[in-house]
């Protein structure tokens, strides 16, 4: 008969185990057990945003026969023999899913402990310094991060963790608030791209009339690449095709087509008449013929 798996010993036990783990500037004493998965707390203050549950990560968890990468936790500062999350609530979290539906064999969890609780700040360094070598940083979270931790402690703590300006940290966080306005995108997760490809047009073109229409022609499928937005940094500057994006029947599409016939009829103008010759500045530049007719006579005066 087997004999039961030991107790996990309190985290400032020296000496059983510990190990050093360097976290950008945070130093964590660490050792490895395995705990009941009631054993573990999530972490109230988070930084991570919005639903945790996958069914991917479920199957992965199953073709694996367990987690693969350990929980970081610490000791529970309020729950006596119970460890709170640092990372790893999404994989904590989906283990839960796996044993609420009958399969026992994910109950006991692989975890790392530290020897000691961590302050609020050294937790969320920590967990930042941890995502910041992931994949998904760049791709859907340090704009979440940044709103969440602007929430939690502050712009200039904030910033401080994140090692950025605060000029930085509000485009983040206005990134992220301008995602959380496209509705019905096939992957909701997209829509970190969309706020980001409109952010980058010219903060002198983009009025909240504009914005409103960018995400109403969204959420109609007017409009269904998010590179596309970048056709407004030419759109917009022209008065024309503008009011014409702006229109219910407009899109980047047709407002382009109309940009290029505002375009050709300028240029028609400035041929028959070469007294427009503002109209140069809106793409329409003189034939080189007519341009040297012009400046003959002028150097002739000068000699």
């Amino acid at each position: 008969m087997s004999q039961a798996e030991p107790a996990a010993p309190r985290a400032n036990v020296v000496g059983f185990g510990l190990q050093e783990r360097r976290l950008g500037s945070t130093i964590l004493r660490t050792y490895r057990h395995k705990v009941d998965i009631d054993d573990v707390v999530p972490n109230e203050r988070q930084p991570r945003l919005g639903p945790k549950e996958d069914e991917e990560l479920q199957r992965q968890i199953e073709a694996n026969e367990g987690l693969f990468e350990p929980l970081l936790v610490e000791p529970h500062p309020e729950i006596e023999d119970k460890f709170r999350i640092i990372d790893g609530e999404r994989r904590w979290t989906n283990s839960v899913k796996l044993v609420e539906q009958g399969r026992e064999q994910y109950r006991n969890i692989p975890v790392e402990i530290t020897d000691r609780t961590l302050t609020d700040e050294e937790r969320l360094r920590v967990w930042i310094y941890i995502h910041r070598q992931r994949k998904e940083w760049d791709a859907r979270e340090k704009e979440m991060v940044a709103y969440r931790l602007v929430d939690l402690i502050g712009r200039a703590s904030a910033a401080n963790i994140l090692g950025i300006s605060i000029r930085e940290l509000e485009k983040l966080v206005e990134i992220y608030e301008l995602s959380s306005r496209f509705k019905g995108l096939r992957d909701p997760a997209g829509a970190i791209t969309w706020a980001r490809e409109l952010m980058g047009v010219s903060k002198k073109l983009l009025g909240p009339t504009v914005v409103d229409a960018v995400i109403q022609k969204v959420a109609a499928k007017r409009i269904t690449n998010s590179k596309d937005l970048r056709k407004l940094r030419a759109i917009l500057p022209d008065p024309v095709a503008r009011e014409h994006f702006l229109s219910k029947q407009g899109d980047i599409d047709s407002a382009m087509r109309w940009k290029r016939s505002a375009t050709a009829r300028r240029c028609f103008r400035w041929r028959v008449s070469p007294a427009a010759s503002a109209n140069i500045s809106s793409g329409c530049s003189p034939p080189a013929r007519q341009t040297r007719r012009r400046l003959k006579p002028s150097s002739i005066r000068r000699r």
